[in-house]
């Protein structure tokens, strides 16, 4: 170990700076959104089985809600402009500006070169869950997703129930396309229900029982047209692991709603980034 310098302690006292301040970020009216909440007709259900995973699609102005349905489960989410895969969920940028969890009022951000809301929570009933005393909070956007070359890294073998591998089976099938040619769009995902944190000691990711029960949900505003795969975790609600053929697995339920017409009269999908790209060239 490196010995410490004389300063060591003066260092360790610099204050932190916000990488992101979010102050000028647009914000979404969520005045309007909870009115056309209140309109809300379903159009459209999903259920995802336990261990796999599906597809669905959002018209933008449109309502989705994932809801545990049977027991404590937690899923992976991807989403991806429907007219257009390489625009997709940017998991990363939108931790450097909500944070490490997302919840109601925050925004899942689309990839470069768009960078423009995809989807806004305007409801989570987990939203009492707040932040433990591990650290831990619900909905993250630290994790990537159980993927099976990890799983071969750590502990060998050829495990394909994983939710990196069930968006790749799920998106293939929904292209009808083979699963070499899906899986280069399958992204880092938005962990819904999981509750997850870094441990104080080590720095080290964790995760916990999620405080998920039937009939808790998580609902979005779509705000552009959506193509959307979600993954019932193999780990259930992730309590002990989560690639696993033992852990108690339950179904989530995928909604669709159509607000009344009128009640997003004074909205509209927001524009792609209006960086030029020209990157000083």
């Amino acid at each position: 170990m490196s010995l410490a310098p004389p300063d060591a302690d003066a260092r360790r006292a610099v204050a932190p700076v916000i990488c992101y301040p979010v102050e000028s970020l647009p914000q979404p009216d969520m005045a309007l959104y909870t009115a056309a909440r209140q309109t809300l007709t379903k159009v459209d259900e999903v259920t995802v089985p336990p261990r796999d995973a599906a597809t669905f699609s959002v018209p933008a102005g449109h309502f989705f809600r994932i809801t545990s349905i049977e027991g404590p489960q937690v899923g992976d989410l991807n989403l991806w402009h429907a007219a257009d895969l390489t625009e997709r969920f940017y998991s990363g940028k939108t931790r450097a500006l909500h944070g490490s969890h997302i919840t109601t009022g925050q925004r899942m951000w689309s990839s470069f070169p768009g960078l423009r809301p995809m989807a806004t929570i305007t409801h989570d009933s987990l939203g009492w869950y707040g932040k433990d005393a591990f650290g831990g909070s619900v909905h993250d956007v630290i994790g990537t997703r159980c993927d099976p070359y990890t799983h071969n890294l750590l502990a060998g073998g050829q495990y394909h129930y994983c939710c990196h591998s069930n968006l790749t089976r799920a998106l293939a099938r929904h292209l009808d396309v083979p699963v070499a040619q899906a899986e280069p769009h399958v992204h880092d995902v938005l962990n819904v229900f999981m509750c997850t944190g870094f441990t104080r000691d080590t720095g080290q990711y964790f995760m916990k029982a999620s405080p998920v029960r039937p009939g808790d949900y998580l609902e979005f505003v779509a705000e552009i047209d959506l193509l959307g795969a979600l993954s019932a975790c193999p780990g259930g609600d992730c309590s002990s692991e989560h690639s696993s053929d033992v852990a108690a697995c339950h179904p989530l339920l995928v909604e669709v709603f159509a607000p009344a017409a009128g009640a997003l009269d004074a909205w509209g999908p927001p524009r792609p980034n209006g960086y030029d790209r020209s990157h000083g060239a």
